[in-house]
């Protein structure tokens, strides 16, 4: 479907880890694929087939978590379950979200490299065998990024996209090529690391984004090409996009606090100077103005809870 060739590697320089000659590949005990599944009953079976018919020479797992649909996605997952053995239906009662779909395919996992990708048709499969390649090569985390030739995202929804993809790579201190790509292969230790924090919705990949590119994973990117998808989004655009909002900033606090509250201190600053200037050059006589102190106090409050946090932050890393 398209040609991929390597976006960036994230990681600083020295920290990937070679491995040994004659060490096994993590992929080499063998791979799962997750895929969670939302009414996706004109989508679902094509891609069933293409994933089991990869061939990547190790032993491959496919889980498909049927997220209480309500729509032909039961069924036809049950006719696909009688036709492929290494198929294995997962099944929700009720819909509990994307990310929750994602965490009961990672606990289900037999094996220690889990790949995931979504039911809607829109990723291409055979970029799978690329982003297990660099698994091996030593990648906490491989992302198929939708920066190739042929790619189909709504305009309406591409202004967004790129205001918190630049928001999340400023804040993370790298550029992210792409937040919440759903084509991914992890290792499966690195993602049970961080379950307690990753959410039950769609934000379950820009958590773990942000998660290892603020706590120094190594992560791969290789271009994709990204097809129009088959069937209804399930995003809400204006909800989601705030939601995706928060979720960054509350990350980033939560792994870096000071890339978010020195900003914050430093524009207050510039303002703070601003007042000073007008309140004892400019004015006659030379006077202190509440706002000014208001925001003298402000300053000083934002910088102490920010070293606070910080501070927290490292003692519980150790």
């Amino acid at each position: 479907m398209s040609t991929q060739t390597e976006e960036r590697a994230s990681a600083p320089p020295g920290a990937r880890t070679e491995r040994a000659e004659g060490a096994l590949r993590p992929s080499a005990s063998g791979v799962t694929i997750v895929v969670p599944a939302y009414n996706e009953e004109g989508a679902i079976g094509g891609v069933v087939e293409r994933l089991c018919a990869l061939e990547l020479g190790v032993p491959t797992e496919l889980l498909v978590v049927d997220d209480g649909s309500s729509d032909g996605t039961p069924a036809a997952l049950d006719v696909l379950d009688e036709r492929f053995d290494s198929l294995t239906v997962v099944r929700h009662r009720e819909n509990s979200g994307y990310g929750a779909a994602l965490k009961t395919g990672f606990a289900r996992a037999r094996h220690d490299v889990v790949v995931i990708t979504d039911a809607d048709g829109t990723y291409p499969e055979s970029s799978i065998a690329e982003l297990l390649e660099r698994i091996d090569d030593g990648a906490d985390m491989a992302v198929g990024s939708r920066t190739g030739s042929d790619v189909h995202i709504p305009l309406i929804r591409r202004p967004a996209k790129a205001f918190l993809r630049w928001m999340a790579s400023f804040l993370a201190g790298t550029p992210i090529p792409d937040l919440n790509s759903g084509l991914r292969a992890f290792r499966r230790d690195f993602v049970l690391a961080y379950r307690p924090i990753l959410p039950q919705g769609f934000s379950f990949t820009t958590t773990i984004t942000l998660a290892a590119l603020t706590n120094g994973h190594v992560v791969d990117y290789i271009r994709i090409n990204y097809a129009a998808r088959e069937g209804r989004s399930k995003i809400r655009p204006v909800r989601d996009t705030l939601g995706f909002l928060a979720l960054i900033l509350r990350t980033v606090l939560y792994f870096n606090p000071l890339k978010v509250f020195y900003p914050l201190a430093g524009v207050m600053t510039v303002l703070l100077a601003a007042l000073l200037y007008h309140d004892l050059v400019l004015s006659d006589p030379p006077n202190l103005g509440d706002s000014t102190v208001v925001l003298f106090v402000a300053v000083v409050q934002i910088l102490s809870v920010g070293l606070l946090a910080d501070l927290i932050e490292k003692k519980a890393r150790l």
